[in-house]
């Protein structure tokens, strides 16, 4: 089959695009036929072995030579000790132990996966679950009349993210590049903000909720950025700022009455599946900048880790 490898870290120059063996299904996993993964910052680190967390696994070289998580398609093969699945079912989840999305199949433990709604499409649902579980966990405090801010609110968890904040409630605020202003407006955020030319950590009115998705500024600065009882979350980042929120940014909120820290995503069905409902039945939107074919896996990594992508970027094997 083929499939997208790389040996060693660096930029999109180290892919190359080979026929590997085909994988088989140990017990308790599901051979799946791919027919779309989602292209996550995630796989953007891993390729690159950097924040240094990124080679958890594989400090020299990298541990799985396949990137790819977010995967959509079709049950091929299930091993022993499958119950939930069996040949032809339409799958999505995400397979962020194993990977090897980016390939024509990939093998995945059944308990990551769920039987893809059929009001979506094979694409559309792998841009659910990373994205997914940490927009609906990072926005949970959102409420009715609360000050939301999304820092990355133009890539695929933000876009989620507004729209989640929205639906409870709650004005929102969205922080990135000045070409992405306009589909955060178009998302529902009530205000948006170009991080070159403003400074979110400065506000005319501080803000009850500020979810990081791409920290790196001072714990003192986020400190600046909630009223008194407000919260800070990160997930991604520096290496440096993420250890900073959370020794520092734990001393720091204690003593001002704030919560600064890191938000830590809990993965798997049930923590994607009720976006997955949501986004069938069109009440939250599904934003698709681009899709690109096997060939094209490093030109997909880039428009992602340069912060190009508008929502989420799709790759479809064929």
């Amino acid at each position: 089959m083929k499939a997208v490898v790389h040996h060693r870290y660096g930029g999109p120059e180290v892919l190359r695009l080979e026929d590997v063996p085909m994988p088989s299904p140990a017990r308790g996993e599901v051979l799946v036929k791919v027919a779309a993964t989602s292209v996550n910052l995630s796989d953007w680190e891993c390729l690159r072995g950097s924040p240094a967390y990124a080679r958890l696994g594989g400090l020299r070289s990298p541990a799985r030579p396949t990137l790819g998580s977010d995967i959509a398609g079709v049950v091929e093969a299930v091993g022993d000790g499958v119950t939930r699945f069996h040949v032809g079912d339409e799958v999505y989840g995400d397979n962020l132990a194993l990977k090897g999305g980016f390939a024509e199949h990939a093998v995945a433990p059944e308990s990551v996966l769920a039987h893809k709604p059929p009001g979506l499409t094979f694409a559309q649902a792998s841009t659910i679950p990373q994205a997914g579980a940490i927009a609906l966990q990072g926005t949970r405090w959102a409420q009715s009349g609360s000050r939301v801010l999304i820092n990355g609110a133009g890539g695929g968890s933000g876009s989620f993210a507004i729209q989640l904040a929205k639906r409870a409630g709650a004005h929102v605020t969205g922080v990135d590049n000045g070409r992405k202003l306009d589909l955060m407006r178009s998302m529902g955020a009530d205000e948006v903000v170009d991080f070159v030319t403003g400074d979110f950590t400065r506000p005319s009115q501080p803000y009850d909720l500020v979810l990081d998705l791409v920290a790196h500024r001072s714990v003192f600065a986020y400190r600046r950025a909630l009223r008194r009882g407000g919260r800070y979350r990160c997930v991604g980042g520096s290496v440096g700022t993420m250890l900073r929120v959370l020794t520092a940014g734990s001393v720091v909120g204690l003593l001002t009455g704030r919560s600064i820290g890191v938000l830590a995503v809990n993965e798997g069905p049930d923590h994607f599946e009720p976006l997955a409902d949501l986004c069938a039945a069109g009440d939250v939107e599904i934003v698709i900048d681009r899709t690109f074919s096997l060939e094209e896996v490093p030109a997909a990594l880039l428009h992602v880790g340069e912060g190009k992508a508008l929502g989420k970027v799709v790759v479809v094997p064929s």
